[in-house]
């Protein structure tokens, strides 16, 4: 009973081994995000502007669609946020020569330094909480959720249904 409850994750008596990953990483990424609102204001941005800053880099010039998409934001509720970021000339709106209906983005010189200054900053206060773990969790939990950040959306589940991959072990 105890090798069936080691490979199932459950206690012998038939209860989670673990919290739900939600339970676990909900709480960790509201402090993350308090820890992090101090420099966003200290540079004077929004949480979704510092998102939106660092996804133009990740694909330089992309339409207000695509990028709303990227973050899991609607679309209309970002114009306001673009709206400011080209004010303060961090980023480039054109339009799309192929759709004019469509905005191209692209981040300015200022932008891309504004967003390099303020990751640096919120990754200083990561490192603090990060060498708590040793190197080699430490590296292993990086690993991990940057390859579960890269997954699409996760789609909701029914109770009681199965999973669509079977575990190979």
């Amino acid at each position: 009973m105890a090798e069936n409850a080691a490979h199932t994750g459950a206690t012998p008596e038939g209860r989670p081994a673990r919290p739900d990953l939600a339970a676990m990483i909900v709480p960790l990424g509201r402090a993350l995000t308090a820890a992090e609102q101090p420099v966003l204001d200290a540079h004077g941005l929004t949480m979704w502007a510092y998102t939106v800053l660092l996804h133009l880099e990740e694909t330089p010039i992309r339409t207000q669609a695509a990028l709303a998409g990227a973050i899991r934001a609607d679309k209309t509720r970002i114009i306001a946020v673009l709206d400011d970021l080209e004010a303060r000339g961090l980023i480039h709106r054109q339009p799309d020569p192929e759709d004019r209906r469509a905005r191209l983005l692209s981040l300015t010189t200022e932008g891309r330094r504004l967003r390099d200054a303020v990751q640096s900053a919120i990754q200083q206060g990561e490192e603090r909480l990060l060498a708590r773990l040793p190197a080699a969790d430490r590296a292993a939990f990086l690993r991990s959720l940057q390859e579960l950040s890269a997954l699409p959306e996760v789609a909701p589940r029914k109770p009681g249904h199965a999973t669509d991959r079977k575990d190979p072990h």
